[in-house]
């Protein structure tokens, strides 16, 4: 056992964070999933679509961004090859 990145204290090593309840086998976990994840995507910028909850669009300058969610899966299509790009740079800080 190791102590979480970014929680990691120096003057406690040996302790580790208890973890008292998990994401993971609830029968919400999918909905705190999602809504987790459509709170990140709706702060930089996608909106949600009206006719389908499982659908975000990125609008930039008239390139496109659709980001589709489909149970734990999510696909990516755009107009504009740089604006993908950008977007994958910044999920992955």
């Amino acid at each position: 056992m190791a102590q979480p990145p970014g929680f990691a204290d120096s003057a406690m090593s040996s302790h580790v964070c208890r973890l008292y309840k998990s994401l993971y086998g609830l029968k919400q976990a999918p909905r705190a999933w999602y809504n987790r994840l459509s709170e990140f995507l709706l702060s930089i910028g996608f909106q949600a679509s009206k006719v389908d909850t499982s659908l975000f669009i990125l609008s930039l300058n008239g390139a496109m961004i659709y980001l589709l969610v489909y149970a734990d899966n999510i696909l990516l299509t755009r107009s504009n090859s740089a604006l993908l790009h950008r977007l994958i740079t910044l999920l992955q800080t």
